[in-house]
């Protein structure tokens, strides 16, 4: 590498001064960069969210295409490092810092308004790219490359400079917890949009201050040996390792992301804990002095893994936020043990730049794993359980051993949990006690293995125990599994005592039902609605009061699929269009070997595939006496089709005298005053429904829903039962916009109630 390695000592009156002015002005520089870098990740990925229906995979998407652009800027600032060392890199970099305000303020480039049917992902990484992909590579280059310019400065701290890394990290996490609970509550994207581009100008002056402490510097590397960590160059063996410890907790963070944010929200409030953990583990193994030893994660890694591990066991007793909690502390604790060793692996500073971009190429890797690849070769969530045995891979200590006695005990529980698998699975015998054999099983298993307290063994162990509880907990040959861009949808049947149920279910929460056998099966040769839609359900009612209200044929819009149980709530004489934007619940519903719903009573309805925010814009003015809102993706709610714009654009197509209906039943959000919020800013009165006695029937669930409409009048048949109750704003609440939403605020005042 071009440079000096002897340090030169800087002299002059200002000696003193220049040296105090060194490490507060880079590291606030870093800090700001940082901070800059990981808020426009919840930032813009809100403004992408509603072209993509709400899903929680966009943020997975996101996260490959944050850790793609990364390693572009580390590789950007290795070959600036290498071939321009220190002050001939001062120039190139602010000049590409400044090509950077091409891009701001940030924004949705023209031409990608509407995503193709097939390709999502790869679409969306597309229109990252050209929105944001300037500015976000430019400030990707700024961690490595002002580390490394401070390496040259001859302050007393410069032959190992990684501690800067923490505070590019404090940044990054203060940003990233600051979004959720105090940027998007209090203020509103473009508000958030202008301020952050402000401050992208604030960079540039602050990095051409760091440029101008380089120009009164040595401009020469600190000595070989002096604090770091290795005096040898790195080898492709480091190359290797760093990559594999990267790799792995950036695979599990896109994949522990996905699995809590399918069940609350696909927003920024779940995106940035697990991201935040994620950082907060560098901060902490790159101080100089770690706050908590590497020693107490790797001690503690097994216990979490297994903790996670009986979760699948007793995944009917679990509560949804423990889980959250139990997953995100384990991801963390593996987060700590790889990146912990990669503090402990660090190489002198000379060689800082190459360390950053081999552990972004690890990101790169694990975030294309689990965002891209796996969606597309599994049918199942099935990244989840191969990144538990991978995190344990990661522990210190990893042998390939040799002697053929240390693989007789692993061989054995091998071969035994193969013979397991084989009968339960292949011959299809089924215990009646099978979860507690799979529990006895898997006990065998760590018996035999954890108790060797080596690496390899315990790997071994928990895939077999894994493999073991799939195997064991999995439902019969009757499941069927369907995964796409929005998710993992199974479909099978269930026995209710009195009659077989055939369930569609996505996260977890269901999202259609139909008897296949036994009582109810039909009625008058339709299929009856079961689950949230029974004959007494809100949402029956309502269709049945618009029916009654208007004389002759109605004309309905539902946004959201799922089975397609509502069809059997129209006449022959009814239209009905569906707005989906997910091609495989498409396929589902309209199957009759699945359900029949649609196929038995509205063969001539019509499915729009798209989002409907876009797709519904396109439908004649005042076309709907009733539309029905009821997407969700498992129990989550796509935010964008519950503003004031949205129910807007669903007023403008409502004829006169119409409805609209949406389910607010939620786990975890209180959504009856965020619709009367809605409804009131539009100049439209809200009626809340509550059903939760069913009066017994089988699989039948209590539900609540809400009617939106202009008048009282419009209400009409909806007023005689007295059921259907005023909702009232709540005062001081924000309305939800385009612009603005508050899930936080939602999940304080659901769990207040």
């Amino acid at each position: 590498m071009p440079g000096g390695s002897d340090r030169t000592t800087v002299a002059g009156n200002g000696t003193v001064a220049y040296q105090g002015l060194l490490l507060p002005f880079f590291g606030a520089t870093i800090l700001l960069s940082a901070a800059l870098l990981f808020s426009v990740q919840p930032l813009f990925a809100k403004v992408v969210l509603p072209t993509l229906g709400g899903a929680p995979s966009v943020w997975s998407v996101a996260l490959v295409f944050f850790q793609a652009v990364l390693l572009a800027g580390y590789l950007y600032a290795h070959l600036l490092t290498r071939y321009l060392p220190g002050r001939p890199s001062l120039i190139v970099h602010l000049a590409v810092m400044s090509a950077a305000l091409i891009g701001l303020p940030l924004g949705i480039a023209e031409g990608w308004g509407r995503p193709p049917a097939q390709g999502a992902e790869f679409w969306l990484l597309g229109l990252f790219t050209v929105s944001i992909g300037l500015p976000f590579f430019a400030l990707s280059a700024n961690a490595p490359l002002l580390q490394a310019w401070f390496a040259r400065t001859g302050h007393s701290s410069s032959n190992d400079p990684y501690f800067l890394y923490a505070a590019s990290n404090v940044g990054s996490f203060t940003a990233l917890l600051s979004y959720p609970f105090l940027i998007e509550p209090l203020s509103r994207v473009s508000q958030q949009t202008h301020v952050w581009s402000a401050l992208f100008i604030l960079l540039i002056v602050m990095i051409g201050g760091c440029a101008a402490l380089l120009l009164r510097s040595p401009n020469v590397l600190p000595a070989v040996g002096k604090g770091a960590k290795r005096e040898a160059a790195p080898s492709r063996r480091d190359a290797l390792i760093w990559m594999a410890l990267g790799a792995v907790p950036s695979a599990f963070l896109v994949a522990v992301t996905a699995h809590i944010s399918t069940d609350v929200a696909a927003v920024p409030l779940l995106w940035v804990l697990p991201l935040a953990l994620y950082l907060l583990s560098f901060v902490i193994v790159f101080q100089t002095r770690p706050i908590v030893p590497h020693a107490f994660f790797v001690a503690i890694q097994p216990a979490a893994i297994a903790l996670l591990i009986a979760v699948l066991i007793f995944k009917d007793l679990q509560s949804i936020l423990f889980v959250i909690g139990l997953n995100l502390a384990g991801f963390f604790i593996t987060a700590m043990v790889c990146h912990g060793e990669l503090a402990q692996r660090r190489p002198p500073a000379r060689y800082l730049t190459e360390f950053y971009l081999w552990l972004a190429t690890g990101g790169v890797i694990g975030g294309i794993f689990a965002g891209l690849i796996a969606p597309n070769i599994f049918n199942w969530v099935a990244e989840y359980p191969i990144l538990l045995v991978l995190g344990v891979l990661c522990l210190p200590g990893l042998t390939l051993h040799k002697d053929p006695t240390y693989w007789l005990p692993v061989a054995a529980v091998v071969a035994l949990t193969s013979l397991a698998v084989f009968s339960i699975r292949v011959l299809e015998i089924w215990p009646e006690t099978k979860t507690f054999a799979g529990m006895i099983g898997a006990a065998l298993a760590l018996a035999v293995l954890f108790l060797a307290r080596d690496v390899l063994r315990l790997a071994i162990a928990f895939a077999c125990i894994l493999v073991l509880i799939y195997a064991f907990l999995a439902e019969g040959s009757n499941v069927q599994t369907m995964r796409s861009f929005f998710g993992v949808h199974k479909i099978y049947e269930t026995s209710t005592g009195r009659s077989t149920v055939r369930v569609l279910m996505h996260g977890t929460t269901i999202h259609g039902a139909q008897v296949i056998e036994g009582a109810a099966l039909s009625s008058r040769g339709r299929p009856v609605g079961v689950t949230y839609f029974g004959p007494q359900s809100p949402m029956a009612r309502l269709f049945e009061a618009v029916k009654r209200k208007k004389e002759g044929p109605v004309r309905v819009a539902v946004v959201g699929l799922g089975a397609g149980t509502v069809a059997c709530y129209l006449r022959a004489e009814d239209s009905l269009d569906f707005y989906e934007i997910d091609p495989a619940v498409v396929k589902i519903a309209l199957d009759p070997e699945k359900f029949s719903f649609v196929s038995g009573c509205k063969p001539d309805a019509k499915v729009i595939v798209g989002d409907a925010r876009l797709t519904l814009s396109e439908a004649a003015d005042g076309h709907y006496d009733l539309i029905v809102m009821d997407a969700f993706t498992s129990d989550a709610v796509p935010v964008h089709l519950l503003t004031q714009e949205a129910v807007a654009l669903y007023e403008r197509k409502l004829a006169p005298g119409g409805i609209i209906g949406a389910h607010v039943m939620n786990r975890h959000l209180e959504l009856p005053s965020v619709v009367a919020g809605i409804a009131a800013a539009n100049g439209m009165r809200t009626r809340i429904m509550s059903n939760w006695e069913t009066g017994g029937a089988e699989y039948l669930f209590g539900s609540s829903a809400a009617a939106v409409a202009r008048t009282d009048a419009d209400f009409g048949p909806l007023l005689d039962s007295g059921d259907w109750v005023l909702e009232e704003p709540g005062a001081g609440q924000w309305v939800w916009t385009d612009d603005y939403s508050n899930i936080a605020g939602a999940v304080l005042r659901h769990l207040r109630d």
